[in-house]
């Protein structure tokens, strides 16, 4: 059989010919797909994958801004920023927390309380990416040793960032409070772009109160990271605006004079300047190291503090409420006057007890004899009970609400102090709404020489004071006195809900103020000792509270009474009388009578700043009527 019937030679090349046809065109069809498909990668979706691109590589970052300094009057510094180093996990770039957390304890002294703070911190709502600090100021050494091992701890770094510090903690914590790590509640009202990178904020005081001004404004860059997360280089960056600093009336010196003078008592001190409502010193002692709270207190040191029966954490200068006795007896010696319950003239006769009627309860004085006959200044001087106890009667609650309402009593009225409490100023409607009973003649006789339900603050003990300087002028107690290279905030002019307390006759301020400045000075005054040598003339009022009730007839005696049950000493005064500078009230908790223990405090207060801290172009103030004048 020939050859030519087996192979069709021109039929396989035909066969080779369109095989070959369907290959190229399939390969021509797949590299036009591919063609294609990089024309769509590179041009068509080019902005949207170099976009996830810089994701990858780039990072926009917040940069928190450097918060506002606090400085006292005189420009020395309260609140600063330091640097601390800290070791840091962000869980997204965190292979295994757990294992990663292992290998930091070998590498770290971390302990047992960074590690639950660590995983509290954890379990709360947070931003994304946000680290979560374990351990704050790392020495040089564990710096070192943390960067041996950097490449094996992908989502750890070491970050350097500014925390607050306060060099003079342990004055000025209860005025200037403290910062602290933003909690859940707060994260919730903060504005999350303005405190993105912000990790803490003002928890109490001046720095609560004043967290806008300090906070600043963030700022951002733009960083390229490697593929572990870290970052090579800053590539733009817009820079924060730091908080503003801002300037106190309080001046550090007399705060320090103020818990020298308490060293090892329990009391506070409060000081304003009358002309400007300044607070020159606001003291509670004792007093705690803010520092420990900045970037988280540890739980025994926290435990020690909450649980001391000094109640170091607790602010005696503003939340603390006491009968404020007779430290009340000027302001209701005002009521008394312009509401004409009384007259200058006015003289009664002192026994030593006083009753609504001759078979009532006796209500004693504090000197068991009497006083005899005594007008209104005798009645200041020597702190006649009896006396105030038929002035409170004819005026009744509702002049002597009305009157003590408008020295502040009842409210909070001070402009800029955080956290102060209203203390307590009784009415009818009060004690029937509380207590569900009606106001009775003996509450007014309580209330007469500041006790019964009467509470106050030493802050609005000084701020009634400081009116009585001022004769009726009001002005709201404050801190701030000044913003660095800005103004004051908005809203920062006096309380226009807070008139002058105008009298009909405003000789009636001087009347009082010449009846406090016998309690100082005056031959029976009950603080005259406290007075005697002053180069100039200071008005006072010293005051008792009692911690417990005594019987009808029982008889107070200190040695016999514990040493937590015994008296609150308390005094409130100002100088010099014609010129007013400062006026103080003065707790001193447990401390027995206001003239021994309270009144010689408000001196070294007195003497402090008129002698001691004034300027020399300040020595005029104490005017020659004053100087050397001690009435006999």
């Amino acid at each position: 059989m020939p050859w030519g019937e087996f192979k069709d030679t021109a039929a396989e090349r035909r066969l080779f010919q369109r095989r070959v046809t369907v290959m190229l065109l399939f390969v021509f069809l797949l590299l036009a797909g591919l063609v294609a498909r990089m024309y769509q990668l590179q041009v068509v979706e080019h902005d949207i994958y170099t976009t996830l691109s810089d994701k990858n590589r780039v990072q926009v970052q917040s940069v928190p801004p450097p918060r506002g300094l606090v400085y006292d009057r005189n420009h020395v510094l309260l609140a600063e920023n330091r640097p601390v180093f800290s070791v840091t996990l962000v869980p997204e770039r965190v292979g295994g927390i757990d294992e990663t957390l292992e290998q930091l304890v070998q590498i770290l002294d971390v302990s047992e309380e960074d590690l639950e703070r660590f995983q509290r911190r954890l379990r709360e709502p947070r931003r994304p990416f946000q680290e979560i600090p374990l351990r704050y100021d790392l020495t040089e050494d564990e710096i070192a040793r943390l960067a041996v091992h950097r490449h094996e701890l992908p989502g750890v770094e070491v970050e350097a960032e500014l925390v607050r510090y306060y060099p003079h903690s342990e004055l000025t914590a209860h005025a200037l409070g403290f910062v602290g790590r933003i909690n859940r509640e707060e994260l919730q009202r903060i504005d999350p772009v303005n405190y993105a990178g912000t990790n803490y904020i003002g928890k109490s005081g001046v720095e609560r109160f004043y967290e806008e001004q300090l906070h600043g404004k963030v700022g951002y860059q733009h960083v390229e990271t490697n593929a572990r997360g870290r970052t090579l280089r800053v590539l733009e960056q817009e820079n924060p605006v730091p908080g503003e600093d801002i300037e106190l009336h309080l001046d550090l010196r007399l705060q320090a004079k103020a818990h020298e003078l308490l060293d090892g008592r329990r009391g506070a001190i409060v000081a304003i300047e009358p002309e400007t409502g300044g607070l020159l010193a606001l003291a509670s002692v004792p007093g705690f190291d803010a520092n420990k709270f900045v970037t988280g207190i540890s739980v025994p040191d926290y435990r020690a503090l909450s649980t001391s029966i000094n109640k170091p954490l607790f602010n005696r200068a503003l939340r603390g409420q006491y009968p404020p006795g007779s430290t009340l007896k000027p302001m209701l010696a005002i009521a008394a006057l312009d509401s004409g319950a009384v007259t200058k003239d006015h003289t009664i006769w002192d026994p030593g007890y006083f009753q609504l009627n001759s078979k009532g309860r006796r209500y004693r004085d504090w000197k068991r004899g009497g006083h005899g006959w005594v007008d209104l200044t005798h009645a200041m001087a020597q702190s006649c009970d009896v006396y105030f106890y038929e002035a409170a009667v004819e005026m009744g609650v509702d002049t002597m609400h009305s009157y003590l309402s408008r020295f502040g009593f009842g409210e909070d009225a001070a402009l800029d102090v955080s956290g102060a409490l209203s203390g307590l100023l009784p009415s009818q409607d009060w004690k029937r709404a509380v207590r569900n009973q009606p106001w009775y003649p003996g509450d007014s006789v309580n209330m007469g020489i500041g006790q019964g339900f009467m509470l106050a603050t030493p802050l609005q003990l000084a701020t009634a004071t400081s009116l009585i300087a001022s004769r009726g002028k009001w002005v709201e107690p404050r801190l701030l006195k000044g913003v660095e290279g800005g103004e004051l905030p908005e809203g920062f002019l006096p309380d226009e809900t807070h008139k002058p307390l105008k009298l009909e006759d405003p000789d009636d301020w001087e009347y009082i103020i010449d009846a406090m400045a016998e309690v100082m000075h005056g031959s029976r005054g009950t603080a005259r000792a406290s007075g005697r040598g002053a180069p100039y003339r200071m008005a006072g009022k010293t005051g008792t509270a009692q911690v417990f009730s005594l019987a009808e007839d029982e008889k107070y005696d200190a040695e016999e009474v514990k040493e937590r049950l015994r008296d609150h000493a308390m005094f409130v005064g100002f100088a010099p009388v014609d010129n007013p500078q400062i006026a103080v009230a003065v707790i001193v908790e447990n401390g027995g009578g206001g003239s021994s223990t309270a009144a010689p405090v408000a001196r070294a207060m007195f003497d402090a700043w008129l002698l001691e801290l004034a300027a020399p172009e300040d020595s005029s103030l104490i005017s020659k009527t004053d100087a050397g004048s001690e009435i006999l």
